[in-house]
């Protein structure tokens, strides 16, 4: 039987993922949260834990030691996370979608079979390299170079904004290995962490998502075998487009989670604080921000269900995920800056949990392509 429309019914596996990583992350998250975001602490035996659970290789086939679910349950699993902690939710995300994601999608037997059960279980921690400090969304212009020298690709050059760039034991890097400007003359190449002339640079102060780390990634003269290559060289920019797609799907759970997190702690709050002899929750200045919050969410949810259903069925996601990702983001923002304002003065403070929701979620209207650069895919995708 073909399938023509979303399936609205909850799937057993999906009750007991949100279950499992609701239980978990009130255990092992949330009462390090504002410690980790203070100390802007990378808590790597955490995702240790998650690795253990399956959490870091959502989509990885059994065979090479993932969990080998499907993008309706790796939303399940970034939206619970994130509803305590956006940080954690990013990296999860980032971890699973790009690097893990990259590899699995366009690695060859070897490759994949090499790094892949790492990856899953999070002995490996992965990054993924594409922005520059001169080349964010024109990415085609990026100075980082591969040359060819023998049995060897040289890498020189630098990433910016690298999740994991420091602590990840292994990067999927997109290189320049034709002509600037040319969407054939990138490359994706695996460089593991020791290489000689692969290191760390700068860490990034953040506003928010403070827990997940930040950095640049430097090549200088760093030798990678060139077996360690996907796919074909010049392939790297197509390659990058379609992790693309699938990580709007990421950012826009992310997204999802902070929404939710911001909404369910204001809604609670608004149940509890007295003013004029009642609860907030009463008047309809309150209400009426609630009923908003609680439609947008809806509707955010939505369109992502729809992009991971056509992301499962393998057919093409490039407009689906971008509405998706651009609506989502800017929900985010929407929900949290109303839960605060809910919350009023102690919204302010870092006694409660919604000036962090505020905080962290503006980077998902920027990451993984910004809501400007959303709309220029959604509009060329409707024109076609």
């Amino acid at each position: 039987m073909i399938q023509t429309g979303i399936s609205f019914n909850e799937a057993e596996n999906s009750i007991m993922i949100k279950s499992m990583v609701r239980d978990f992350a009130e255990k092992n998250i949330r009462k390090n949260v504002m410690d980790w975001d203070e100390a802007q602490h990378f808590p790597v035996p955490l995702f240790k834990e998650l690795g253990q659970i399956g959490l870091m290789g959502v989509l990885v086939p059994e065979a090479y030691g993932g969990s080998g679910f499907g993008y309706h349950e790796y939303v399940d699993v970034i939206v619970e996370i994130a509803k305590v902690c956006g940080s954690i939710g990013l990296s999860v995300a980032a971890h699973n979608s790009l690097c893990t994601g990259h590899i699995l999608t366009f690695g060859n037997e070897e490759q994949k079979a090499k790094w892949l059960p790492k990856l899953a279980t999070a002995e490996w921690i992965g990054a993924w390299g594409l922005t520059e400090a001169n080349t964010g969304s024109d990415a085609l212009r990026m100075r980082t170079t591969a040359v060819l020298d023998g049995d060897h690709y040289v890498i020189n050059g630098a990433k910016n904004w690298i999740t994991h760039g420091k602590s990840g034991d292994v990067a999927v890097v997109m290189v320049r290995t034709g002509e600037a400007g040319s969407s054939k003359g990138i490359s994706a190449i695996v460089v593991e962490r020791g290489t000689p002339g692969f290191s760390a640079g700068k860490k990034e102060n953040k506003l928010g998502m403070r827990a997940s780390e930040t950095t640049e990634m430097i090549f200088d003269n760093c030798r990678v075998p060139k077996e360690n290559l996907l796919g074909v060289e010049g392939d790297g920019f197509k390659q990058a487009m379609k992790i693309l797609d699938g990580g709007r799907i990421s950012i826009a759970a992310l997204s999802l989670g902070i929404a939710k997190g911001a909404y369910e702690a204001a809604l609670a709050y608004s149940k509890e604080r007295q003013q004029f002899g009642q609860p907030i929750a009463n008047f309809q200045g309150i209400s009426f921000k609630l009923a908003d919050m609680a439609t947008e969410i809806e509707a955010a949810e939505l369109l992502i269900r729809q992009a991971s259903d056509l992301k499962n069925r393998h057919q093409s996601v490039s407009k689906e995920s971008a509405m998706a990702k651009y609506y989502a983001s800017e929900v985010a923002v929407r929900c949290a800056t109303e839960a605060v304002q809910i919350f009023g003065g102690y919204g302010y403070t870092k006694d409660f949990p919604v000036e962090k929701f505020y905080r962290d979620a503006k980077l998902c209207t920027i990451g993984e392509g910004t809501s400007e650069i959303q709309k220029i895919v959604i509009a060329r995708e409707i024109m076609k």
